[in-house]
């Protein structure tokens, strides 16, 4: 707010004043209300606390280790991958998805992909436990979970059967996210995005997941789709 000097000097000049809008002074002449805050709303929201996969992970809870190959690194699992209790560390690797730090960031993500390889049929009775570990990764809008997450989703629906069509119903929980997210293409120019190349683009990503959504989940989902995200365009009908 301008003090009394800076008023005068206003005056002097012929200056408009910056006062606040919806107030007294905003009914005075010769001045100029002041610019709403940005509201920022795909600004990156990092965990105000530890996820429960981290709190598992430091009890030992869960039966991993880290391996190192020639050329890379994997998890070696103490148990066969197969012989799990899907319905107990699924949704915890799931919840590990928010993190961005190593060790946990890269033991929740191969964990899942691990998991999905080797039992897909076990995935679709876990469904309705993944819903909010997926809708919390989505919500943190930090670039690499958000890609991680939704390639995640992808691989799920085309590796498991009949997943795409459980997931329709739970489109009022992870869907509002990809809505604000879908207009996030990198506007280049003449230059090249290496993004698309690694599938980091969340725009696109956004695009070919619903895609992989509507081929996969049945009569039903594209006009569930369409209810949520409504800039949405059927890639089976046109």
């Amino acid at each position: 707010m301008p003090t009394s000097s800076t008023h005068w000097l206003y005056e002097q000049l012929h200056l408009p004043r910056v006062v606040p809008a919806f107030s007294t002074q905003a009914l005075q002449p010769n001045v100029r209300l002041q610019a709403p805050p940005r509201v920022h709303c795909v600004r990156p929201r990092p965990l105000a606390r530890p996820t429960l996969f981290r709190k598992y992970y430091e009890r030992g809870d869960f039966p991993i280790a880290l391996q190192f190959d020639a050329s890379s690194k994997s998890i070696a699992w103490k148990e066969p991958v197969d012989s799990l209790d899907y319905h107990h560390y699924l949704p915890m690797f799931f919840d590990g998805l928010c993190e961005t730090e190593h060790p946990y960031k890269f033991f929740a993500r191969r964990g899942i992909h691990d998991m999905i390889k080797h039992a897909p049929h076990k995935v679709l009775p876990v469904v309705p436990q993944l819903i909010i570990p997926i809708k919390n990764a989505l919500n943190t809008r930090i670039p690499d979970v958000v890609c991680c997450t939704m390639q995640i989703i992808q691989k799920m629906v085309k590796s498991c059967e009949m997943v795409g069509e459980a997931l329709v119903p739970y489109y009022r929980q992870i869907l509002p996210m990809f809505n604000l997210l879908k207009p996030m293409n990198v506007n280049t120019g003449d230059g090249i995005d290496y993004a698309q190349q690694k599938d980091e683009n969340i725009g696109d990503l956004v695009q070919q997941t619903l895609e992989i959504l509507e081929r996969h989940g049945g009569e039903d989902a594209f006009i569930n789709i369409k209810y949520m995200i409504p800039t949405y365009e059927s890639c089976m009908l046109n």
